[in-house]
C-alpha cells in the first residue's frame, strides 16, 4: 500500500481558508481574462484581415495557436502546479499570459500575433489548471459544490461579455486595444494572488515525469489539430488522418508509460473509478452539446436570418446570462445536496437535450421566441451538470492531484468542444448536400450557384433543416451521455456503500492526504 502523501500550505478553518471566498473572487478574475480573450477575438476578425492584410488562413491560426497550445499543456501544467507549487504556476501564469498579450497588442504582422497568441496558449494552460486546483485546496466539502458552480460561472460570463466588450473596443481603440487591455487585470490579479492566495503543493518526493509530460503534450496537440483542421481540409484529408494516428499512437504509448513508471504524472488507475469515468463522459457529452449547437447555431442566425456577428452573440447571449443567474443564486449546489450527484447530472443533461430540441423544432426562421425559450432551458441544464460533473471529476481523484485533476477537466472540455463542433458540422454538411443538387460545401458557395430567386429559397429551406438535424442529433447524444454518466455514477455511489458488494470501496486510488 502506498504510503500517504502529504501537502504544504497554510493552516485553514475547518470551514476552508479563512479568506476562501476573496482568494476565490481572485482565481476568477484571472479565469476570466483568459475566457474573455477567445471570445473577443471573433469579433474582431473583419479589423485583423483589413488592417493585418491576414488570410483565411492566418485569421485561423490567430484563433486556433491559442487553443491549441493550451490543450496540449493542460495534463503537464497540472502536474506542474501539483509538482512545483499551484500559486508558484498561477503568478507565473498571469505573467507569461500579460507577456502575451502586449505581444498580440502590439504585432505588426500576421505571424507576430499568431506567435504571441501561441504564448498566451502557455500562460491559459497554467492558468485554467491552477484556478480550479487551487479552488478544491481551500474549500472543504460543505462548499466546494458551490464554489465549483461559482467558477463554472466565470466560463458563461465570458462567453456572454466577450463580444459585447469586444464590440465597444472596437468602436473606440484600434484592434490591438483588446489585447492590451488584459494587462491591467493581469496586473491586479498578479498583486491579489502574490497577496492572498496560499501556497500548495504535493510532497511525495516523485521525480519529474519529463517523459509522460512530452508523450501527452505531443499526443493531444496532434489531437486537437487534427480536430481543429477537419472541417478546412476534410476529415479523410491526409492533414487531418496522419495527425489523428499520430496523436493517437502517442496517447496510447503515453498511457503505457503512465502504466510502468514509478512516478506517473497522470494515474491510469483512476479510469478504473466508476465516478470518475462517469464525470468523464458526461463532460465530454456536456461540452459537445453546447459548442456543437452553439456552432450551428450562429450560422443559423448569421446565414439564415441575416444577423451579423456581434447580433447574433447577442441573441444567443440568453444561454449565458441564465447559467450566471442559475450559478450564482447556488440553486445547483443546493439541488446536489438534496437529490445527489447522479439525478443532478442526469435532470442537468435532461434539460441541455430539451433546449437543444427546442432550439432545432421552435427556433425556426420565423421567430426568435422558440429559440429564446431553448437557450434558457438549455442554459438552466448547464448550470445544473457542468458543476456537478466537475466536482464529480475532481472528487474522484485525490486532492494531493488537484492540479491534474484541473488539468483532466480542462482537457475533456475541449476535446468534447471540438468533438462537438467536428461531428455535428459533418452532420450538417452531409445532410445538406444530401437536400441540394449543386456540388457545395458551403451556404455561400450553394447560394452563388443558384439560378433565380426559388432556387435561392429552396437552398435556404435546405440549409434549415440541415441545421435542424445537426441539432436533433446533438440533443440525442447529449442526452445519451447524461444517462450513461448518471448510471455509472449511481453504480459508483451503491458500489461505496457499507455492505454493498461486500463493502468494497469504488476500484481506483483514493488516499488520504
Amino acid at each position: 500500500m502506498n504510503a500517504p502523501t502529504t501537502e504544504s500550505q497554510a493552516p485553514t478553518a475547518p470551514g476552508g481558508h479563512p479568506q476562501r471566498w476573496l482568494i476565490l473572487g481572485v482565481i476568477c478574475l484571472a479565469q476570466l481574462t483568459v475566457l474573455l480573450d477567445n471570445t473577443v477575438l471573433g469579433v474582431a476578425i473583419p479589423s485583423l484581415t483589413r488592417e493585418l492584410d491576414a488570410s483565411t488562413a492566418d485569421i485561423q491560426w490567430m484563433i486556433n495557436a491559442y487553443s491549441l497550445v493550451q490543450s496540449g499543456l493542460l495534463l503537464t501544467a497540472g502536474n506542474a502546479a501539483d509538482r512545483y507549487g499551484r500559486k508558484l504556476m498561477l503568478v507565473s501564469g498571469l505573467v507569461v499570459f500579460g507577456v502575451g498579450s502586449l505581444a498580440a497588442g502590439l504585432a505588426q504582422t500576421s505571424g507576430q500575433l499568431i506567435a504571441a497568441r501561441a504564448g498566451m496558449g502557455i500562460g491559459g494552460a497554467l492558468l485554467m489548471t491552477t484556478t480550479l486546483a487551487v479552488v478544491v485546496q481551500i474549500f472543504d466539502d460543505g462548499e466546494r459544490v458551490k464554489a465549483i458552480a461559482l467558477w463554472s460561472t466565470v466560463s458563461s460570463l465570458g462567453f456572454a461579455a466577450g463580444p459585447l466588450i469586444g464590440g465597444v473596443m472596437l468602436d473606440h481603440f484600434w484592434w490591438g486595444a483588446i489585447f492590451l487591455v488584459n494587462i491591467p487585470v493581469a496586473v491586479i490579479g498578479l498583486v491579489a494572488v502574490v497577496a492572498l492566495v496560499p501556497e500548495s503543493r504535493h510532497k511525495a518526493g516523485a521525480r519529474p515525469d519529463l517523459l509522460g509530460a512530452l508523450l501527452s503534450t505531443v499526443g493531444m496537440t496532434a489531437l486537437v489539430y487534427a480536430i481543429i483542421t477537419g472541417p478546412e481540409h476534410g476529415w479523410t484529408s491526409a492533414q487531418v488522418v496522419v495527425p489523428s494516428l499520430a496523436g493517437a499512437v502517442v496517447l496510447g504509448a503515453f498511457a503505457l508509460w503512465e502504466l510502468r513508471t514509478e512516478h506517473p504524472m497522470l494515474d491510469m488507475h483512476f479510469f478504473r473509478n466508476r465516478r470518475f469515468v462517469g464525470a468523464v463522459a458526461g463532460a465530454v457529452l456536456v461540452a459537445f452539446g453546447m459548442t456543437g449547437s452553439l456552432f450551428l447555431l450562429t450560422q443559423h442566425l448569421q446565414f439564415v436570418l441575416g444577423h451579423g456577428p456581434l447580433e447574433a452573440g447577442l441573441r444567443t447571449a440568453p444561454l449565458a446570462l441564465t447559467v450566471v443567474v442559475l450559478n450564482l443564486t447556488g440553486l445547483g449546489a443546493r439541488l446536489l445536496s438534496r437529490i445527489g450527484t447522479p439525478a443532478t447530472i442526469a435532470l442537468g443533461m435532461g434539460l441541455v437535450a430539451a433546449g437543444l430540441a427546442a432550439i432545432a423544432v421552435l427556433g425556426g426562421r420565423h421567430g426568435y421566441g422558440g429559440m429564446l425559450l431553448g437557450l434558457v432551458v438549455m442554459g438552466a441544464g448547464v448550470a445544473l451538470s457542468m458543476p456537478a460533473m466537475a466536482n464529480a471529476v475532481m472528487s474522484a481523484i485525490p486532492p494531493e492531484k488537484a492540479g491534474v485533476g484541473a488539468g483532466i477537466n480542462g482537457t475533456l472540455a475541449e476535446f468534447g468542444n471540438g468533438l462537438g463542433v467536428a461531428v455535428l458540422g459533418a452532420v450538417l454538411n452531409s445532410r445538406f448536400a444530401s437536400l441540394v443538387a449543386v456540388p457545395a460545401a458551403s451556404l455561400p458557395a450553394a447560394l452563388a450557384a443558384a439560378e433565380g430567386p426559388a432556387d435561392r429559397a429552396r437552398i435556404e429551406d435546405a440549409f434549415a433543416s440541415s441545421l435542424q438535424t445537426g441539432q436533433l442529433v446533438g440533443a440525442v447524444a447529449v442526452l445519451a451521455g447524461g444517462l450513461v454518466a448518471a448510471l455509472l455514477l449511481r453504480r459508483a455511489e451503491g458500489a461505496a456503500r457499507p455492505g454493498s458488494e461486500g463493502g468494497r470501496r469504488p476500484p481506483g486510488p483514493r488516499h488520504s492526504i
